[in-house]
């Protein structure tokens, strides 16, 4: 049985041996070998395992022939194995995999609220690691959760309700993975268990990245921010390879940023008396990617995985939601096949190589692409706002219209094909179809007005509402000569998707992508806004649900940490999409016959994947009445 089937008896995969070095030892040594019996320690008769890459989160070894390593010590490091392809390394009882022991020299010097990291003691005589071969090949799926971001133990179980069970429905198995990039939690380290204890009924591997909601706040020093975490779950960064790739997980979250961070331009915030994050990869880290990569054959697929984007479309002139020194690890993965996962703007971006936007070189230093970038949207969509769905799950729409989900990724060999899952939705749905019509835009453009007006200052009751909005699909002449717009938004869509509609049997037609990628700003506005999306994140009427039941806390509805959503109907967050980078539209003609008219939309993808949507569209003159006739 594999071992990622069974609970180890130890938790452990670092057998430590009797202590003969002195604490002040050197070096740190040990054999990674073949675990026969599948528990974790290794026996007399189970061999080393050779050519195995081994790390300090610094330096990086490779195991002889009988599977030994020896590393330097670092007073702050994780000692970890790169998982091999072929090889497994042992989970434990939450599926996540065993691969490292972390040791900081006399644990955490401050007190944290989720604990630290205890004194490790003296330096073992040998830290070993085990390894089970495994059938998998060259082909394999990895299921990609960006933001869970779970508050509390009500959204754990919205979680719940969603992810896992499309998860269930994908039907993972042998080889695949599960990959969080960050925001695993929401603030709460203590809801950890829970989560990655539900996210094990799936059956596979769960990887975890480091997200700045992840972190210690409590924390004066970035070199301890993710001190806890690395007690609950291992390192923040470190590495493992399935088929022909290589998986490097980096954390590029800085916490508390200061004096490094506030010398570039856009980032003076690292100074204020409030601690904040900025995006980085340290030093040390760059150190540590870059003799990794010595030891990796340029041919396989390096594929990244951070929480904090290198580059971000949505985000592309808020530097604090992209990474620093970016640029510098394009550099470092110059000519290699690669692509980059993250999370953290609750957004989907399938960002092209050669694609850029203004803003990238200014804050970041990245103009056109060198590989695929994408942000994988959010398992908690906006946050877990909104209206509660047909499950009794918040709608929680995403920032630029697509659904809470996951994406699916389907490995072969150094290729790979990307699908988007829509939380409970039918899996092969991928994209909104709507019109764009003037009354749209006019509606938009009053409660974005508002939206856009501090809190304090403006009517508590917005100045237009869902209901304010008439039949969108029913059209009068007039509206045509002013101007409607075909949209579809295709959630995953990148700038090879192709988006063509056509009227009844007629002539098929193009639709274009609002974004060319070609250096400009987002194109923002009502011009640039789904109808289908906005229309749904524009009334949040869940906020004003109360009731008699003398419990303070059910009144409205808690986000972030403890928020209180309540008061009058209005859209959910603080502000309605307004850009969009997978959004293409196409005008109808102005002259359309009265009656009844049936819409295509196809869109196809750069894998071919083939989606359809219709739209049934009235011409009507006058418009009819659109409210109940009283009687005479």
């Amino acid at each position: 049985m594999l071992v990622r089937n069974r609970v180890l008896k130890s938790l452990l995969i670092a057998a430590s041996s009797v202590l003969a070095a002195p604490l002040l030892a050197d070096s740190v040594s040990g054999v990674v070998f073949h675990d026969g019996n599948a528990d974790g320690r290794r026996q007399a008769d189970e061999p080393g395992v050779a050519g195995v890459l081994v790390s300090n989160g610094r330096d990086v070894t490779v195991t002889d022939e009988r599977g030994r390593y020896t590393l330097p010590i670092r007073p702050d490091m994780d000692v970890s194995v790169v998982q091999p392809s072929g090889w497994r390394v042992p989970v434990d009882a939450r599926q996540v995999p065993q691969f490292a022991v972390s040791r900081k020299l006399g644990g955490t010097p401050e007190p944290l609220r989720f604990g630290g990291l205890p004194d490790p003691g003296p330096v073992p005589e040998s830290i070993d690691f085990a390894l089970r071969p495994t059938a998998e090949g060259d082909r394999f799926r990895c299921a990609v959760i960006g933001d869970p971001q779970t508050y509390s133990n009500e959204e754990v179980g919205f979680f719940r309700s969603t992810t896992v069970l499309d998860l269930l429905d994908e039907g993972l198995g042998e080889g695949d993975c599960m990959i969080y990039l960050g925001d695993v939690v929401g603030d709460d380290l203590d809801l950890l268990d829970r989560l990655l204890g539900l996210g094990a009924a799936v059956g596979v591997p769960q990887w975890l990245v480091f997200g700045n909601h992840d972190m210690d706040f409590d924390a004066t020093d970035p070199a301890h921010a993710a001190d806890s975490w690395r007690h609950r779950v291992k390192p923040s960064y470190y590495a493992f390879e399935i088929g022909q790739a290589t998986f490097i997980v980096l954390n590029n979250v800085i916490y508390p940023c200061g004096e490094e961070d506030a010398e570039r331009p856009g980032r003076e915030f690292c100074l204020e008396k409030r601690p904040r994050y900025n995006g980085r990869v340290p030093e040390i880290q760059m150190q540590w990617l870059n003799n990794l990569l010595t030891h990796i054959p340029e041919e396989r697929l390096i594929v990244l995985l951070h929480h904090v984007p290198l580059v971000s479309f949505s985000d592309a002139d808020r530097p604090v939601h992209q990474t620093d020194n970016a640029a510098a690890i394009h550099e470092l993965l110059a000519g290699r096949p690669a692509l980059s996962l993250a999370g953290h703007t609750h957004t989907l971006e399938n960002l092209e190589p050669g694609e850029w936007y203004a803003g990238w070189q200014e804050h970041v230093g990245v103009g056109p692409l060198p590989f695929r970038h994408i942000i994988a949207g959010a398992a908690s969509g906006a946050w877990w706002q909104g209206n509660l769905d047909i499950d009794g799950v918040p709608m929680a729409l995403q920032r630029m219209g697509g659904p809470k989900g996951v994406v699916m990724l389907s490995f072969d060999g150094t290729d790979y094909r990307e699908r988007y899952r829509g939380a409970r939705l039918d899996p092969w749905r991928g994209q909104w179809v709507s019109l764009n019509t003037p009354a749209f835009r006019a509606w938009y453009q009053l409660l974005a007005g508002w939206m856009a007006m501090a809190e304090d200052e403006r009517d508590p009751v917005p100045p237009v509402s869902i209901h304010d909005l008439a039949d969108g699909y029913l059209l009068t002449p007039d509206d045509l000569s002013e101007g409607v717009y075909l949209t579809a938004n295709v959630w995953l869509g990148s700038r090879s998707t192709k988006v063509r509609a056509r009227l009844g049997q007629g002539e098929w037609f193009a639709l274009e992508r609002t974004q060319d990628g070609a250096g400009e700003a987002p194109r923002t506005g009502a011009l640039y806004a789904d109808p289908f999306s906005v229309q749904r994140q524009a009334s949040d009427a869940r906020r004003a649900v109360v009731s008699r039941s003398g419990n303070p806390r059910t009144q409205g509805y808690e986000t972030f940490r403890g928020r209180t959503n309540e008061g009058p109907p209005r859209p959910q967050g603080r502000s309605l999409s307004d850009r969009n980078v997978h959004l293409w539209k196409a005008r109808l003609p102005e002259r359309l016959d009265r009656g009844v008219h049936v819409i295509e939309v196809e869109s196809v993808d750069r894998n071919g994947r083939r989606l359809v949507d219709h739209l049934v569209v009235e011409i009507r003159a006058p418009r009819p009445q659109r409210f109940w006739k009283p009687w005479d």
